[in-house]
């Protein structure tokens, strides 16, 4: 049964805004007391979060579809819907993000670090929100928007600062283990290794992490045996350490021919070029092994590498191993760029970025594309003669009718806004009164604006007060 899985494809679900409300307050006396429709509730974000104690990706591979809750619906009384609960996913440290073409969407390094993989849709306005000092009683309220839909890739690249690397059986597992508490399974077969392992190693005052790759074989790189699958959790290693075995059995390979064909491996792989790199003669404990190294150390020296004779069993030049490593990892870290504390960079809208565009298509229909146009046409419910009016002024104000006007559109021709999956077409009329301007302008409710009995006999007596002063004014005396 697999127990370590380092590449999922995660299919997330946001959760989608509530909808607002449409109420009018009702008490005994005051049938009509005003709006007091509450707003919907933002639906739940989809957040990875870098955990360090998950170290493979399996619990997403057996259940790889996920989704945030949604936001509450508004209610009568000024009430606003409940939030959706963000949905949180762990996930090791390491885990690159990526969409479905490949592109890296985010690089979780670190313990804590946070990526919102799916946003929630925000919540619809009530008509509580939607009135104002001209549009004293809208009788219609603004739909939740869905939440975003994403099928990403994660991919575990293992962290670690030295990678061992090496044919299968050339002793990696043994070597981690003498090397750090780390405690991998060890057996006389190939392949016993089939997931990294890691282990922490402390040489004087610098400590350091290891990693034990399977083993590589010829074609890795493009798929034979485990290599392609693992050799991704080299990339972030800071040197490499060649394990070769001095005591193999197989007649047509010695130490030497072995490295070439690993190097090969590693640089079809690409990107591993500029990594200090150390190699390390095991198995010296066995007789014969110990004359190969002796054979081959000149060989390996005049190639540039520092070359190190050691044997797991017997517990013999790890102290050198370990120090030299440390060494470079030091150098390694001294090397990276100190990290600077975050800039907030503020891009300035441009003066003539109206926030949409306007296309005229070959099948002569125009397409509006932008987030508020999107996002509002969303929001409407079509099925309300006055919240499409409601669409029709936000977008003329935006500036929507006059860009297409601009564009070449006529009375009657298509416009979509959107894109061609989930847009919504309509026949264009320009500046079209909806159904509910004949009673009166949208949002408005004349039985609001009438007045109480006692402040109109009031003013009606003022009236015939002024009338009388403006008789007497127009008197001539004798």
């Amino acid at each position: 049964m697999t127990t370590f899985v380092d590449r999922v494809e995660l299919h997330v679900a946001a959760g989608n805004g509530g909808h607002g409300c449409a109420s009018v307050h009702r008490e005994k006396f005051k049938p009509l007391g005003g709006p007091d429709g509450g707003n919907g509730g933002r639906g739940g974000d989809v957040v990875l979060t870098v955990d360090q104690s998950v170290t493979t990706l399996l619990e997403y591979h057996h259940s790889p579809h996920r989704k945030a809750t949604n936001g509450k619906p508004g209610e009568g009384g000024n009430r606003s819907g409940k939030d959706g609960q963000d949905l949180v996913l762990t996930v090791p440290d390491g885990t690159v993000v990526l969409d479905k073409a490949g592109n890296v969407l985010a690089d979780l390094v670190g313990h804590g670090t946070t990526y919102v993989a799916a946003q929630g849709g925000r919540g619809g306005l009530g008509n509580a929100a939607l009135a104002s000092a001209r549009r004293k009683a809208p009788g219609f309220a603004l739909l939740g928007v869905p939440g975003d839909l994403q099928d990403v890739v994660l991919e575990l690249k293992t962290v670690a600062d030295v990678a061992l690397v090496g044919y299968p059986s050339a002793g990696k597992s043994s070597l981690i283990s003498v090397l750090s508490a780390a405690k991998p399974k060890i057996a006389d077969y190939p392949f016993t290794t089939l997931v990294p392992n890691l282990g922490v190693v402390t040489a004087g005052s610098t400590v350091y992490t290891v990693a034990d790759v399977p083993g590589l074989i010829p074609g890795a790189s493009q798929g034979r045996g485990l290599g392609l699958e693992f050799l991704r959790h080299v990339e972030r290693c800071s040197v490499l350490v060649h394990v070769l075995d001095t005591a193999t059995l197989e007649s047509d390979r010695d130490p030497v021919s072995d490295l070439d064909v690993i190097e090969a491996e590693l640089r079809e792989y690409g990107g591993l070029d500029n990594r200090p790199r150390l190699v390390v003669l095991n198995k010296i404990d066995v007789p014969d092994g110990k004359d190969l190294a002796e054979l081959v150390r000149p060989d390996l020296e005049a190639r540039g590498y520092r070359v190190f004779e050691v044997s797991a069993v017997a517990h013999k030049g790890l102290k050198e191993l370990s120090f030299a490593l440390a060494e470079l990892v030091a150098a390694a870290r001294a090397a990276r760029p100190q990290e600077e504390a975050t800039r907030i960079v503020i891009r300035p809208k441009a003066v003539d970025d109206a926030g949409f565009t306007v296309v005229r298509e070959d099948d002569g229909m125009f397409r509006v594309r932008g987030e508020k146009p999107e996002r509002w046409v969303r929001q409407t419910d079509f099925n309300n003669d006055e919240a499409v009016g409601y669409l029709a002024d936000r977008l003329n104000r935006l500036g929507v009718e006059g860009q297409l006007l601009k564009a070449g559109a006529r009375s009657g021709d298509g416009v979509a806004i959107g894109p061609e999956e989930n847009a919504v077409v309509f026949d264009w009329e320009p500046s079209v009164m909806a159904g509910a301007e004949m009673l009166g302008r949208r949002g408005e409710d004349h039985r609001l604006d009438e007045q109480r009995p006692a402040a109109q006999r009031r003013r009606d007596r003022q009236a015939e007060r002024d009338d009388a002063d403006s008789e007497f004014d127009d008197f001539e005396p004798f």
